[in-house]
């Protein structure tokens, strides 16, 4: 059992649509405090051998100017690398997966000595987004995949109770507690969806395909 309820509430979800050089720019932000000390949280996000017990496996060099390959997933380079310091740490990778490439960064703040807040950054431009995908999914079609990432380090940091792992995912995606994770966190980034200026119609569709997309099963199912 997974305390799905407990996961979805605890995470803060944020889109910004901002311009770059002419360009529209979207910006989807994650966010979620951990019941764990900076330096853990840094070695689960920056370990290959931890980041392969909550995420996907992890091949390449894993340090600035190195290129990583997550197992049949993204794949990039890291760009910049600031370990714990006064209470702070970041990286920042491309995130490169069928042809496109994205931005993403990690931030770690330390909320005491033993909690950590991670902030997950995904930037990538309009442009590159494949046709017709933001129309139908909204941010859900990522943020939610970003969602069970957090899941998977909520679970391996002890910060909600439970045990699903990576290789369950898919299955535990058409189970009714996976239906409810994703319903929840497609409704979580649909909210966000509305507070960046869509309408609540438009986001409320985008949210059934995005949980329909994850869970293999027609809205309402």
């Amino acid at each position: 059992m997974v305390d799905v309820s407990k996961q979805v509430d605890a995470v803060t979800r944020g889109l910004q649509v901002a311009e770059v050089d002419g360009k529209a720019l979207n910006i989807q932000t994650l966010s979620q405090v951990y019941p764990a000390g900076i330096d853990d949280v840094w070695s689960a996000a920056t370990n290959a051998e931890r980041i392969t017990r909550w995420f996907l496996p992890v091949s390449g060099e894993l340090e600035v100017g190195g290129r990583y390959q997550l197992e049949g997933n993204a794949g990039g380079e890291v760009v910049e690398c600031s370990p714990p310091r006064d209470g702070t740490a970041e990286y920042h990778v491309t995130w490169e997966m069928g042809g496109g490439v994205t931005w993403l960064t990690v931030r770690l703040t330390a909320e005491g000595t033993e909690a950590t807040r991670f902030e997950l950054e995904h930037r990538a431009l309009a442009s590159d987004i494949p046709a017709g995908m933001w129309e139908m999914f909204g941010p859900g079609a990522t943020g939610v995949g970003w969602d069970g990432g957090l899941l998977g380090l909520s679970l391996h940091l002890g910060a909600v109770e439970g045990s699903l792992s990576p290789a369950e995912a898919a299955a535990w995606a058409a189970t009714d507690e996976g239906k409810a994770f994703y319903r929840g966190a497609a409704d979580g980034w649909a909210t966000a969806h509305v507070a960046a200026g869509a309408s609540p119609e438009a986001a409320a569709q985008a949210a059934d395909a995005t949980f329909g997309f994850y869970t293999g099963t027609a809205p309402g199912a």
